[in-house]
């Protein structure tokens, strides 16, 4: 009799376990307007109660047998009875919430749907209007880029050197001479205006100096969000040292000592607002630099200015040396000239703030620019690849649609530079034979499929930190080269409005990629060339 009990209390705690009941009706994960699964969860209590008065009818028909063959045979098979009803209505519950998994909404970020998106695999590119991009584009390049260089050059170094005339060469920063980087100086510029990047070092005068602490220093305490980044400290020499023997000993009226001069007392009691430091500390401030940068550019054109006949502006207050030069003629040429810190004796460079940056990264900390390297990596990749090949123009037809796309729709946090990085990447990680000009079609779809993985993963590593298949020839930093990779997409986590704008952006520039270049190469076939590439300022 006990053993009966037994049974019926195990098959009663499998019903009352797995009874729908036992879940809330109003429960939020399941859609009240689903009939089809509450008409299956209904049918499913109608079998258990079913089961459950066929299985007490058995047990009553089994209680008068033996003991021996209830304890032998019974017990085993009501156990397993009881223990399959378990795992049936366990499935099909877990069923159930995969069901509700399957109906949810549909997220805001899920903005690569299927039935929307546009895959770079499936673009149409008709091959001749590629081709004729590619040689209108090198056509240009040639015949009127070099020029361009030729002359922001000349104009850069008058500039530079008027500059220098302007500033009080014991009180004031010392400038050196200046860097081409960027598109221009890279050979892949299509779109005008012609704009023009130039890099220039500056240094503090004796007895100062610059220390460095990078975000990727053992001792660092630069925030996880300002990655990429550092502080420079302004520092006098011998802060940190014992000081110069010339300070305690008496070297006589006639003796000097090599590292000072006599005027050096007047210059140590500077305050760190005249050094261009933030206030109350001993670290640089990009703002403070910029001030002084754009003042002494502003002076060095006044001095300059009678000796050329065309007309110079700024073209943001907010960008030291953004300027923007417009001829008689109407042509207009632009130019970045951008105040700088070199890192030590390499070629990395703390710039006080990127060209296409929106939002520059706040005092005191410092971006850190490999725009050098990143140059020096192309003319690398230039000796491998075979000659004319197509990695350039790759880079041209996909900043060319980005231009026109940020025309028709407005900006977004897609820039020139997260193309170059995929590119970059790619031509670390394919062989130099793929790049033929003949497979710039395959290519370009690479470089589109590269950014759109990118954007569905909200990632983008930064080519040169913490990249170990850059070549050793081009002397990263070894600093930087272990230090863990950056993600340029960082900003794309933290803002969903951003991430949906850029990606309808960039599904958009898909959308609209054949009928721009086919566009623009009519232009070109028509004798347009000029009205083609030109774009307001």
């Amino acid at each position: 009799m006990q053993g009966a009990i037994a049974r019926v209390c195990m098959v009663v705690a499998a019903a009352i376990l797995n009874h729908p009941l036992l879940f809330p009706q109003e429960n939020t994960t399941l859609p009240e307007q689903d009939e089809e699964l509450i008409t299956r969860m209904r049918e499913h209590e109608e079998m258990l109660e079913m089961e459950q008065a066929k299985l007490e009818k058995e047990l009553s028909q089994l209680d008068s047998k033996q003991e021996e063959t209830r304890s032998e045979e019974g017990y085993g098979w009501y156990f397993w009875s009881a223990l399959s009803f378990v795992i049936f209505f366990t499935i099909e519950m877990c069923r159930a919430d995969s069901a509700d998994t399957e109906i949810r909404p549909v997220d805001e970020e899920d903005v690569f749907s299927e039935s929307e998106s546009v895959s770079p695999s499936t673009m149409v590119l008709d091959k001749d209007i590629l081709s004729n991009f590619c040689d209108r584009s090198t056509y240009t390049s040639a015949h009127e880029n070099w020029r361009i260089r030729e002359f922001v050059e000349g104009f850069a170094d008058d500039l530079l050197e008027s500059l220098r005339s302007v500033c009080d060469r014991e009180a004031d920063m010392e400038v050196g001479d200046f860097v081409g980087i960027g598109s221009m100086f890279e050979s892949w510029k299509v779109c005008k205006p012609l704009m023009c990047d130039l890099i220039v070092p500056f240094s503090p005068p004796d007895p100062f100096s610059f220390q460095f602490n990078l975000w990727c220093s053992p001792s660092s305490d630069i925030p996880p969000d300002m990655q990429g980044c550092g502080m420079i400290k302004v520092t006098r020499f011998g802060e940190n040292e014992g000081g110069c023997l010339c300070g305690s000993a008496n070297l006589g009226e006639d003796m000097l000592c090599l590292l000072h001069s006599r005027n050096d007392a007047l210059i140590v009691d500077r305050t760190p607002d005249e050094l261009l430091c933030t206030k109350n500390t001993p670290y640089l401030a990009k703002d403070q630099v910029m001030k002084w940068f754009q003042i002494s550019v502003t002076k060095a054109w006044g001095r300059i200015s009678h000796k050329y006949d065309f007309e110079v502006t700024f073209r943001n207050l907010d960008a030291a040396g953004a300027l923007k030069i417009r001829f008689r003629s109407g042509k207009v040429i632009v130019m970045n000239i951008i105040p700088v810190v070199q890192l030590e004796d390499t070629d990395a460079y703390f710039v006080s703030h990127f060209p296409s940056d929106c939002d520059s990264s706040p005092d005191p900390y410092w971006p850190l620019s490999f725009a050098v390297y990143e140059r020096n990596l192309l003319k690398h990749f230039a000796k491998l690849l075979p000659q004319n090949s197509c990695h350039l123009h790759c880079l041209q037809i996909v900043s060319f649609l980005h231009r026109k796309q940020t025309g028709l729709t407005g900006r977004s946090a897609l820039t020139n530079y997260h193309f170059k990085t995929a590119l970059l990447h790619l031509l670390l990680s394919k062989r130099p034979s793929l790049w033929g000009i003949d497979s710039v079609e395959r290519r370009l779809r690479d470089v589109l499929n590269f950014i759109q993985r990118s954007l569905q993963e909200k990632r983008l590593h930064h080519v040169l930190i913490g990249n170990r298949k850059v070549p050793n020839v081009l002397q990263v930093p070894e600093i930087v080269r272990k230090a863990m990779p950056i993600n340029l997409f960082r900003s794309l986590v933290l803002q969903r409005e951003l991430y949906a704008a850029t990606v309808r952006h960039f599904q958009e520039m898909l959308r609209n990629s054949t009928v721009l270049l086919q566009e623009y190469t009519s232009l070109l076939s028509n004798g347009g060339i000029h009205h083609s590439l030109d774009e307001s300022v």
